[in-house]
């Protein structure tokens, strides 16, 4: 069997929201399709863009990488139909978000769980029905002082972490070709410092 991956990088459509702490997970499907090669398409039936193309080495796995074109609180509703219409099971896909409760620039692999109270992961739950699949959480950190969490990561990085977005995002975009190529537990001894 031709084993193919689902990528999907969460965050808000359009120019407003590029840059925000957010869209860290399209950040990283950006870099891995720049890999492949491939530019993203628009998708109406699934309401995403995407990108097919083969991820990881010589001669690489089939992947599909998804940015949805609806707000992150409606994730699961595109994350859902790119699963249907590519017939890609729950245990096939990876979502990248950004995650609050773990330091900047640090990463987290991880099969099912809670979602931590993020609406992105809440809607993909309730969409495909189960939480059994591929997460990988990438560090925001939390606000400073009483910033409400919601005006954080709807907020662009600060000047110091910009100096090191690009290499997290990186690195990021290596463990997701680590998870794929070498299997969850590998990629964790990999990535989780």
């Amino acid at each position: 069997m031709n084993e193919v991956w689902l990528v999907v990088g969460l965050g808000n459509p359009g120019p407003t929201y590029a840059g925000h702490r957010h869209n860290i997970g399209h950040e990283v499907v950006d870099l891995l399709a720049e890999r492949m090669g491939a530019k993203f398409k628009r998708h109406l039936r699934a309401r995403s863009d995407l990108v097919e193309g083969r991820i990881g080495g010589t001669p690489g796995t089939k992947a599909i990488l998804a940015k949805p074109r609806s707000y992150m609180n409606e994730s699961g509703g595109p994350v859902a139909s790119v699963l249907k219409s590519f017939k890609v099971e729950p245990d096939q896909l990876i979502v990248i978000h950004d995650e609050l409760d773990i330091p900047y620039g640090t990463l987290r692999l991880k099969k099912d769980g809670g979602d931590n109270g993020h609406n992105g992961l809440k809607s993909v739950r309730r969409s495909i029905g189960t939480g059994d699949y591929y997460r990988i959480r990438f560090g925001i950190g939390r606000p400073p002082g009483r910033q409400d969490p919601a005006d954080f990561v709807l907020s662009p990085f600060g000047s110091a972490e910009r100096k090191e977005l690009a290499f997290f995002v990186d690195r990021a975009a290596d463990s997701v070709e680590a998870l794929i190529e070498d299997g969850l537990e590998k990629a964790q001894n990999s990535y989780h410092l």
